[in-house]
């Protein structure tokens, strides 16, 4: 399911240009303690754990500052939240009612609400990023340091690698084996690169339309709990178009 809102203030949005931490404390707020605290501490799965939560970059009309390293967004802005389980929806839904908000100290007041469940009635859809896709692996050099390979959509590995990290959510979130067949993901045109820091970490991600191939279970987390790793932090937020 997806939650769009549209949030505006009495002054120009001013954020870092890298605010990803800012919006993920956001949701985290906005949600009930009991079920951020679970997610955030906890979150689904026996092994690796997932928040199975994502969200888009904002959008609107903004102008870089670059010297300054911020970005001042021109009320309105929007934001987009999505995630497979219900009760994160109708939690985010339901508190974000409240109408005014703070992000980065400014306060906002929600001016619209839209919901959108989004779903998946076939086996090959075309979506849009709304925030880069980070498809990664962990390597070593000859000398045992490790280094962070990233992958594009359209090579090899990051077919292999998102396929695997669905099937991963899926187990977490359901209990059950994921079913047979794999998710094919093709780029429509040139992805975009983009470079992100997150907490002082450099992350790279791709945005642009893909076309995704594969059980409908699957491409619903794909649509549902996003693309990729990283995803509660920013990451592989995608929409059918």
């Amino acid at each position: 399911m997806h939650i769009r809102i549209e949030m505006t203030g009495e002054k120009n949005l001013l954020l870092p240009i890298h605010y990803n931490h800012m919006v993920q404390a956001f949701i985290y707020k906005t949600i009930d303690k009991e079920l951020a605290d679970f997610l955030h501490n906890e979150g689904y799965g026996d092994g690796r754990k997932f928040r199975l939560f994502c969200f888009s970059n904002l959008s609107g009309k903004a102008k870089m500052e670059s010297d300054k390293g911020n970005i001042v967004f021109e009320p309105p802005v929007s934001l987009e939240v999505s995630s497979p389980d219900d009760k994160f929806c109708e939690s985010f839904a339901n508190r974000i009612l409240k109408k005014s908000v703070t992000l980065n100290s400014q306060l906002l007041e929600i001016t619209s609400i839209k919901v959108d469940r989004q779903d998946v009635m076939k086996e090959d859809i075309t979506v849009n990023t709304l925030s880069p896709i980070t498809v990664y692996s962990t390597l070593k050099k000859p000398d045992d340091s490790k280094y962070t390979c990233y992958f594009q959509p359209g090579e090899d590995d990051f077919s292999k690698i998102a396929d695997e990290n669905l099937r991963k959510k899926y187990r977490a979130f359901t209990g059950m084996e994921p079913p047979d067949g794999k998710v094919s993901f093709t780029p429509l045109h040139q992805p975009r690169l983009h470079i992100v820091i997150y907490k002082g970490f450099v992350i790279k991600g791709y945005s642009g339309k893909l076309r995704l191939k594969g059980p409908r279970e699957l491409l619903q987390m794909a649509v549902d709990a996003g693309l990729g790793s990283k995803n509660s932090q920013g990451f592989g937020c995608i929409k059918m178009v």
